[in-house]
């Protein structure tokens, strides 16, 4: 339920297009230093043609375990096929450079630092973006419909006089969204805020537990918080305690009022919303599970009222989850691509600068991407067989885009650092317009 992308300490994804490539060299020469060879053997590290323990450092490899590096750079393959050559080099300290990468199909660009003294090990790789070759729209539309599965994403462009629509791909398709429901708990609290009914800065207890709460694992049940600081743990690490402690605040009925009000699609598949516990518990139980899917939304709501218990924190059975997507079309969060969409231009237009942040925390792709505009804010979701990735952007030029993407596969794992990479030249695609 919460987007959890593997980024190897290192590798922060952004995707340009380019042209052309540098072309890659043909002589070989003798590095001069030990941080010259460790430049050059990165494309045999990359490639998984060199051990990394006498490539990294041994705090590095602690950080981010040799099999963790090898499935990203098998990801990275791929996507942009083999590591060919180290273009060029900028050396920006004694231990530390701006690589330029060749793949056959992109450009990466990485920073590499060694250690300052000998055997001059590698102590710390970033991949800022990839620049990827003859990149198109066309190109990209290509790569979602070749997806298994599912899958559909729309570019929007918004302003106060209407919604333009520049590309989709399966936009008025519902999928499973995972954690992107939480923009609708967020767009519920800042119209309460703007409507004078609450403040950032309300204190409330914590109040409740759950798994996958990364901001708030093991916190007392009366711990104070803000709201703001719920708000932010829920958007920018996906909290399902905070997410959950909101939801009690705020009420359901309001969260649920909030989605009609912005227009949804398919309102059956949406509701009830469900807190991220009640999901859980669900999941985890099939005979209750059974008993919600064959039931209408009235007898959802009286079950959800009735079964509190087994609905709780302490009865979910984790040894029933994470063994591959499980009910991802009836026990979910439910939206079109179009649908995220209104929800993105509603946080727009609600003109709150404290929402707008909370969502600017994490940008959701690597630096390149989200650089390239003057404002970028994302949400995310994804479970087995669910991943979803949605953005508000707004270019340089002042200019407001709504853009989201989501991928589903009832039948297996989806590849999460896949699908971020698609979406970012999806998000470049659109900055470079």
């Amino acid at each position: 339920m919460r987007l959890k992308l593997v980024m190897l300490a290192i590798l922060a994804i952004g995707t340009t297009p380019v042209a052309a490539a540098p072309a890659a060299a043909t002589t070989q020469k003798t590095p001069a230093t030990l941080f010259d060879l460790r430049v050059e053997q990165l494309v045999s590290v990359l490639n998984g043609q060199m051990s990394l323990e006498d490539y990294f450092t041994p705090s590095f490899l602690a950080a981010i375990p040799p099999d963790q590096i090898r499935a990203i750079s098998e990801s990275f393959a791929k996507q942009y096929g083999k590591a060919l050559a180290v273009a060029s080099v900028e050396r920006s300290g004694p231990n530390n450079a701006i690589l330029k990468v060749e793949y056959d199909k992109s450009i990466a660009t990485i920073e590499i630092t060694t250690e300052a003294l000998s055997p001059f090990k590698v102590a710390g790789l970033l991949a800022k973006g990839f620049e990827v070759k003859g990149d198109s729209i066309e190109k990209i539309k290509a790569d979602f419909t070749a997806l298994p599965g599912s899958s559909g994403f729309v570019v929007q462009k918004l302003s106060d006089d209407g919604v333009a629509t520049l590309h989709a791909v399966n936009a008025d398709k519902q999928f499973a969204t995972g954690s992107t429901f939480k923009l609708y708990v967020l767009a519920e609290l800042a119209s309460q805020v703007a409507g004078g009914q609450r403040r950032w800065s309300d204190v409330v207890p914590l109040g409740v537990r759950n798994h996958s709460s990364a901001g708030t694992t093991n916190w007392p049940l009366d711990t104070p918080v803000t709201l703001q600081t719920l708000a932010t743990w829920m958007i920018s690490v996906s909290d399902n305690a905070a997410t959950d402690a909101l939801m009690r605040e705020l009420g359901r009925d309001a969260v649920e009022g909030k989605l009609a009000a912005i227009g949804h699609s398919a309102p059956d598949k949406a509701l009830p919303m469900l807190t991220t516990v009640e999901a859980f518990a669900l999941k985890s139980n099939p005979a209750l599970r059974q008993r919600f899917e064959k039931a209408s939304e009235a007898d959802q709501r009286e079950l959800l009222t009735n079964e509190r218990t087994a609905l709780s924190y302490g009865a979910i059975d984790m040894s029933q989850l994470g063994s591959g997507p499980i009910a991802i079309d009836t026990i979910e969060w439910s939206a079109s691509p179009k649908d995220t969409a209104l929800l993105l231009n509603n946080l727009r237009r609600t003109d709150s600068q404290t929402a707008r942040d909370i969502m600017a925390v994490n940008s959701g792709v690597g630096p390149a991407a989200a650089s390239k505009w003057r404002y970028f804010g994302y949400k995310g979701g994804s479970e087995p067989g669910v991943i979803s990735m949605s953005f508000l952007a707004q270019s340089k030029a002042g200019e407001w885009y709504a853009i989201s993407g989501s991928w589903n596969d009832p039948a297996k794992e989806v590849d999460n650092n896949a699908f971020a990479q698609l979406m970012t030249r999806l998000v470049d695609s659109v900055a470079g317009n």
